[in-house]
Formats: structure tokens, sequence, C-alpha cells
């Protein structure tokens, strides 16, 4: 569907949290170094809970890394500093969303180089940011959303209890 990208994450629940995000919608995840934990970390194993194995995992050493092994990439980056809203980017398949590390977001040059696909989450009052995992939630359906969840189970049924 997507592929989310994770610059510098910091904290391992939140990553473990985006891995279960990424299984849910069938994302790919992108983690561009350094990680603030170790991928053998606990936290970062309990919050993926049994999900890994449904997520193609890839490890970049920078960020230019993951920019040449895909050149035709089409990128979209979230940072409270974008003029437009992530609903006002018509997503495709297959495209990149770009967050950064939950105490800093994504570096100003990198920003500055592509502030036409720069979009943000819209909040109220003098909210800073949102935390790591619920803002590449809200990015990842909102984008499905517009793809009509393609390949997603859109009915449910309800179970009667047993007495």
């Amino acid at each position: 569907m997507f592929n989310v990208v994770l610059v510098e994450p910091e904290i391992p629940q939140n990553t473990g949290n985006i891995v279960r995000t990424c299984a849910a919608a069938g994302c790919k995840l992108h983690l561009v170094r350094p990680l603030g934990f170790s991928v053998e970390d606990k936290y970062l194993k309990r919050a993926g809970l049994d999900y890994w194995h449904f997520v193609e995992i890839s490890y970049y050493d920078c960020i230019e890394e993951l920019f040449a092994k895909f050149p035709q990439g089409r990128f979209w980056f979230f940072s409270t500093k974008a003029a437009k809203t992530h609903s006002d980017a018509a997503y495709r398949e297959g495209d990149f969303l770009v967050f950064g590390k939950e105490t800093k977001g994504l570096p100003e040059p990198l920003l500055a180089a592509h502030y036409g696909q720069c979009v943000r989450l819209p909040m109220a009052g003098e909210i800073r940011s949102l935390n790591l995992s619920n803002s590449v939630a809200v990015a990842v359906y909102e984008g499905w959303r517009q793809l009509g969840y393609a390949g997603a189970t859109l009915s449910g049924s309800l179970r009667k209890e047993q007495a």
C-alpha cells in the first residue's frame, strides 16, 4: 500500500505501534538510522505484538540512501511546519510517508528542499504535535481512505456470547 519512513525514531514503543499499523494496512516500513533503541528492545517487540512477520522492514544509514534506492518515489514529508494539511495531498499506492524523530521532527533543510510535498496534521490550540505513532496512523488511514481501502476487509460480524 504505502511506504512508511521513520527518520531517526527514538522511542521503541512508538515504532512497535507503527509496525502494528503497517501490518493492518499492508504498508512497508523503512527505518533511517540512527535509531534511538535496539531492534531487539523488549518494549519495541511488545508494542508490535505478534505482527512483525507481516511487515517488510528495511534499514538505511541516511535519508539520501533511501532516496537513491527509490529515485522515482513520491515522498510526502509530515511536519508541523507545513502549510497544507495531510488531507490536501492526493495519495497514490506506493507513496512514501516520511516522519521525523519524536523530539525534533524532520530536519529543516530536508523540509525546505521538499516544501511542496510537506503536509501537516491539523491541531487545535497551542499543541506542539501529536504522538508519532498516532500521526503515522492518521496519515496511513487518510491515504488508504482516498484509495477506497483497497485490499481491506470492510465488514465485520458480531458474535453471540454463549451463556
